[in-house]
C-alpha cells in the first residue's frame, strides 16, 4: 500500500539513524519524505551530502521538501533568514539545498524565519533581503521558497498566517508561499477554515499533526477529511506532510485514508 502523504522523516522514524530513514519510510508505504537541514552544519562537505542523496534515490523515495538551515533546533533556535551576522551560514544552506533540489526533484525548501535577538535592530529587512536570494537561487530550478508560522516558541515572530503573508508580500518574489501547518496554525488560536479560504492561493505546502498534542491525526480535536477538502477545493494541489510525534510505531492509522 503507498500512502498519499510525505512523512517527514526528521521527527518521525527518529529511532532510525538519519540515512536509514528513506528507506524505512519506502518499506511503509511512503513515496515521498521530508527533512529538516538533515546536516550538523550550513556548509556540509560534498562527500556528506552526497550521501543523504544516495540514501534518497536508493530507496526509491521523493523529497518533496527540505529546510535550509535553522540553527540549533535543540537549543531553540528556529532559523537563520532573520539572525544578523549568520547571512553566510544561511546562503551557504541555500546553495547546498538547491544542489540537493536539482540533483532530487525538491521543488520547496523551507526557510525557517528566526527569533527575534534582543537588542537587535533590521532583522524584517534583512529577512527580506535573504528571503529574495533564497527564492532568486531556487526559481533557476522551478523551486519555491515557504514562510512558516510556528507555535511554541516565544521569541519566533510568524505565527500567524496574515504575518507570513505580510513577509511573501514584503520580498515581492513570485516564487515564494505560505507553508501551512494545521497543528502550528490551531495551536496559535487560527481558525484554519478561514486562513484556508482567505489565502489558499498562497499555500505552496502543507503539513499535518493533531491538535493539540502534535501527534497522528485522529489523536486530537482537527477535522483533516474536511480540512484536507478545503484545501483541494481552494486549488491545493501539493503534497500533505506528516510532521507529528508519534504515539505508536506503526502506520495502521493511515490505511483509511490511503
Amino acid at each position: 500500500m503507498t500512502f498519499r502523504h510525505a512523512l517527514n522523516c526528521s521527527i518521525v522514524l527518529t529511532d532510525l539513524p538519519l540515512l536509514d530513514r528513506p528507506r524505512a519510510a519506502a518499506d511503509a508505504g511512503f513515496d515521498a519524505v521530508e527533512f529538516w537541514w538533515p546536516f550538523p552544519t550550513a556548509a556540509p562537505p560534498d562527500a556528506e551530502v552526497d550521501r543523504f542523496a544516495r540514501a534518497i534515490s536508493d530507496a526509491g523515495v521523493q523529497l518533496v521538501g527540505l529546510n535550509f538551515a535553522a540553527g540549533d533546533m535543540p537549543a531553540g533556535d528556529r532559523g537563520l533568514v532573520s539572525w544578523p551576522g549568520r547571512e553566510p551560514e544561511f546562503r551557504d544552506s541555500v546553495a547546498v539545498a538547491v544542489g540537493l533540489g536539482e540533483r532530487l526533484g525538491t521543488r520547496i525548501f523551507n526557510a525557517l524565519y528566526g527569533n527575534r535577538i534582543d537588542g537587535r535592530t533590521g532583522q524584517d529587512e534583512l529577512a527580506a533581503e535573504n528571503l529574495a536570494h533564497a527564492a532568486k537561487e531556487a526559481e533557476g530550478i522551478g523551486a519555491t521558497v515557504v514562510v512558516e508560522p510556528l507555535s511554541g516558541a516565544d521569541r519566533y515572530p510568524i505565527r500567524t498566517a496574515a504575518q507570513a503573508v505580510a513577509v511573501l508580500d514584503r520580498v515581492g518574489a513570485p516564487n515564494v508561499g505560505l507553508l501551512a501547518d494545521l497543528y502550528h496554525l490551531a495551536v496559535n488560536g487560527e481558525d484554519l477554515d478561514a486562513v484556508i479560504a482567505r489565502y489558499g492561493d498562497r499555500i505552496a505546502h502543507v503539513q499535518l499533526a493533531d491538535a493539540p498534542g502534535r501527534h497522528e491525526p485522529g489523536t486530537g480535536d482537527l477535522d483533516f477529511d474536511h480540512l484536507l477538502d478545503a484545501l483541494r477545493k481552494a486549488g491545493y494541489s501539493g503534497r500533505t506532510a506528516l510532521e507529528y510525534v508519534p504515539t505508536r510505531p506503526d502506520f495502521a492509522w493511515l490505511e483509511d485514508s490511503a
